[in-house]
C-alpha cells in the first residue's frame, strides 16, 4: 500500500513523525509532502497569487511553500503523479481538531484535498489541554493507538467521498478508555478570545486564542468522547449543504 503523508504543522514537526511511525506499520511505500512552515488555522486554502516551491529534504520527503491543499496537490498531480498513492493520512496534529475547528484546519482540509482528488483519506490529531503544555504533548497515546485505528477504519467499506477525523484525547495510553464514533460538536465561542498587546512603538497588535471555559458537553459528539478519554472517530462530508433547511425551504417560490 503506497500511502502520503501530509500535515498543517509543517514538514519538521513532531507529529509527522509519529504519524511516518504509525504508517509504516501498514507499508514502507511511504511518502511525505509537508509544509516547509507551521500552516495552522490553513483551512481548505490553497495558493494562487505566488508560485510554489518544492524542497526534497530526503528521499520521498518533500517541503512545499504552500499549504496543507497545495501540498496534496502537488503530491498527486507532481511529484507522485506517476505513483499514485493509496491513501493519504494528515496530522497528526498538535491539538485536537473537534467541533468547529474542522472548519478551520489545515490537517483537515489536507485530507479533505486527497478525498476530493478520489484517494481514501483520514486526519489524525492528539489532543492536548490547559493543563498539558506543548512540550508534554502525549505523543506515544497517538503512536500506541493510532495503528490500530487505522487497521479498523481500513477494514471498513468507507467510499473516498467520507473523511474520518480521528481525534486521540489527552492522556498517557493507558489511561485511554477506548473508541467512540461520534458527531461533530459544537463549541462555545465564548472560549474564543482576542489578546490586544502592545510593541515597542507603541502600537497595538494582537494575538487570537483560546481561554479555558466550562461547557455543557453533549454525549456522543467529539467534544464529549476527548472530555471522556475516549478516541473519537468522525466521519465527515464535504458537502455543507443544510439538509433540514433544504427541505424546508424548498418549496418557496423565489419569483415572488
Amino acid at each position: 500500500m503506497r500511502i502520503l503523508l501530509t500535515n498543517d504543522d509543517g514538514i519538521h514537526a513532531d507529529g509527522i513523525k509519529s504519524l511516518e511511525k504509525i504508517a509504516r506499520t501498514f507499508s514502507d511505500d511511504i511518502w511525505i509532502v509537508a509544509p516547509e512552515t507551521d500552516n495552522s488555522g490553513a483551512s481548505h486554502s490553497l495558493t494562487l497569487s505566488d508560485p510554489l516551491r518544492i524542497r526534497e529534504v530526503s528521499d520521498r520527503h518533500y517541503a512545499v511553500q504552500g499549504t496543507p491543499t497545495d501540498c496534496v496537490i502537488m503530491a498527486l498531480r507532481h511529484i507522485m503523479k506517476d505513483e499514485r498513492p493509496d491513501l493519504v493520512l494528515s496530522g497528526v496534529n498538535r491539538g485536537h481538531n473537534i467541533a468547529d475547528d474542522v472548519t478551520y484546519s489545515g490537517t483537515v482540509a489536507g485530507a479533505i484535498e486527497g478525498s476530493l482528488l478520489g484517494i481514501r483519506s483520514i486526519a489524525l490529531s492528539q489532543a492536548y489541554g490547559f493543563e498539558t503544555n506543548r512540550s508534554g504533548i502525549h505523543w506515544s497515546t497517538a503512536e500506541a493507538y493510532g495503528p490500530k485505528v487505522l487497521k479498523t477504519l481500513l477494514d471498513w467499506d468507507v467510499p473516498a467521498s467520507t473523511i474520518m477525523n480521528v481525534n486521540l484525547p489527552d492522556c498517557a495510553p493507558d489511561r485511554v478508555i477506548g473508541t467512540r464514533l461520534t458527531r461533530q460538536g459544537k463549541r462555545d465561542q465564548d472560549t474564543l478570545k482576542v489578546d490586544e498587546r502592545v510593541d515597542a512603538r507603541g502600537r497595538a497588535y494582537f494575538w487570537l486564542g483560546f481561554q479555558k471555559k466550562d461547557q455543557v458537553l453533549v454525549e456522543g459528539t467529539d467534544l464529549w468522547a476527548l472530555s471522556e478519554k475516549y478516541i473519537s472517530v468522525t466521519p465527515l462530508s464535504v458537502d455543507l449543504t443544510d439538509e433540514r433547511a433544504f427541505s424546508q425551504y424548498k418549496s418557496m417560490d423565489f419569483s415572488s
